[in-house]
């Protein structure tokens, strides 16, 4: 099983918010998760990513691929890989 730590879109038409994922490769993007992570609001400029580092540490020690977005929300948290 490979593990992606992901977003999941979540929110109304024109109001996206994300949830950031570990989840199984092989799932949809909005399907089944093994963990939440943490959130992220596009439409605000202030404080919009909210990661738990704990945990996304550990899943990338674990050997999960961050997706491309993902990643670059993880080094604006300071979780480096």
């Amino acid at each position: 099983m490979a593990v992606v730590i992901r977003l999941t879109r979540r929110g109304s038409k024109k109001k996206p918010f994300y949830r950031v994922v570990a989840a199984d490769s092989r799932c949809p993007r909005d399907g089944r998760f093994l963990e939440i992570l943490g959130t992220y609001d596009p439409l605000k400029t202030d404080d919009g990513v909210k990661i738990d580092a704990d945990k996304a540490q550990n899943w990338i020690q674990k050997g999960a691929k961050p997706s491309r977005t993902v990643a670059t929300l993880l080094k604006q948290v300071g979780v480096g890989q």
